[in-house]
C-alpha cells in the first residue's frame, strides 16, 4: 500500500470533493441553454401576441370610426338627394308657371294687338 492509501483508509469520515465529469456537465449546460432559449422564445411569442392584439384593437377602433363616418356620410347623401328631388320639383313647377304665364301674355297682349291691326 502506498502512503496515500493509508491516509484515506485512516480517515473514513474525510470528505472527498466532488467534481462533475465533463460528460455529466455538458448535458446540464445544454439543458440550461435549452431552457433559456425556450423561455426567450415564449417571451418573444407573448410579446408578438400582445403587439398583434394591440394592432387588432387599433384596426378595429379605426374600422369602427370609419364605419360611423360612412353612416353619417350615407345619411347626408340621403338628405342631399331628398333636397335635390325637392328643388327639381320646384324647378319643374316654376317652369310650368313660366310657360303658363308666357302663353297668357301671348294670348292677351299679342292676340289683342293682332285684332287691333286687323
Amino acid at each position: 500500500m502506498s502512503s496515500r492509501d493509508v491516509e484515506l483508509a485512516g480517515a473514513p469520515d474525510a470528505v472527498i470533493p466532488y467534481a462533475p465529469s465533463r460528460i455529466s456537465a455538458a448535458p446540464a449546460d445544454a439543458g440550461d441553454r435549452v431552457e433559456l432559449t425556450g423561455q426567450t422564445i415564449l417571451g418573444l411569442l407573448n410579446k408578438a401576441a400582445q403587439v398583434a392584439d394591440e394592432n387588432t384593437k387599433h384596426a378595429l377602433d379605426i374600422a369602427h370610426k370609419l364605419s360611423r363616418q360612412l353612416r353619417v356620410a350615407e345619411d347626408r347623401i340621403v338628405a342631399l338627394e331628398a333636397d335635390l328631388k325637392h328643388y327639381r320639383d320646384r324647378v319643374e313647377r316654376a317652369e310650368k308657371w313660366l310657360n303658363h304665364i308666357s302663353v297668357e301674355i301671348e294670348q292677351r297682349f299679342f292676340a289683342s294687338a293682332d285684332r287691333i291691326r286687323a
